[in-house]
């Protein structure tokens, strides 16, 4: 006896979706669901709300992968992978998530079934490619700081310019704390906590005495 899949289909539409609704995702999924004997237990859907934006700020997504990590599905179905989210990294580890858990994975654009073993192999790619991109975004990094290197460019913050300098010094030896001082003169806590941390060192260094060169040292 086949036993009967419990799926979770999870639809997003963002506001910069022309026509796009949450029916429109919901329809043929619903059909696959019927075609293939799914039993619909969970819809999660997400509107208004980019595919840029990570799994924190998706109510649906999030409330999606807490079912997967519950096993309350035994397939994801989306209407398309870019519902799902647009960077590859972030795909690749919400795929992780679900094999973790033993859950398939359903993209009716694509045609994609991971329960399928042309779908397995879509698992072992997907990683790769993901490695591929790290290792584009790693070179361009390194590509760009080496550049600037030679170019005699300094990276980091800016430094602060020594009127600010003053005016923080002044403001902590009046008896203000970080907080205040960097909210009073607008400048971030860790400024402020550099220049403290500069003055402090300052008054540990102990002055140095003249040496009487006249006088034995015995």
């Amino acid at each position: 006896m086949e036993i009967t899949k419990r799926a979770a289909l999870y639809v997003r539409v963002s506001t910069s979706d022309r026509g796009q609704t949450i029916e429109n995702q919901l329809t043929p999924l619903r059909d696959t669901g019927a075609r293939l004997g799914w039993n619909i237990v969970a819809v999660h859907a997400d509107e208004g709300i980019s595919g840029a934006k990570g799994r924190q700020k998706r109510p649906g997504l999030d409330a999606l992968m807490k079912g997967v990590t519950r096993r309350e599905y035994d397939v994801v179905a989306a209407w398309s992978v870019c519902r799902l989210g647009r960077s590859l990294p972030d795909l690749v580890g919400l795929l992780g998530e679900l094999r973790a858990s033993g859950v398939d994975l359903y993209l009716h654009q694509q045609s994609i079934d991971t329960s399928t073993p042309a779908g397995v192999a879509l698992y072992g790619m997907l990683g790769v490619f993901a490695e591929f991109e790290r290792a584009i975004i790693r070179d361009r990094i390194n590509a760009s700081l080496d550049r600037a290197g030679r170019e005699g460019k300094r990276l980091g913050r800016p430094r602060l310019a020594p009127i600010r300098i003053d005016q923080i010094t002044r403001s902590l030896n009046e008896g203000r704390g970080v907080r205040e001082t960097a909210r009073l003169l607008q400048v971030s806590p860790a400024k402020v906590t550099q220049v403290r941390r500069s003055i402090m060192a300052a008054s540990k260094t102990p002055d140095r005495e003249p040496t009487d060169m006249g006088q034995s040292s015995c």
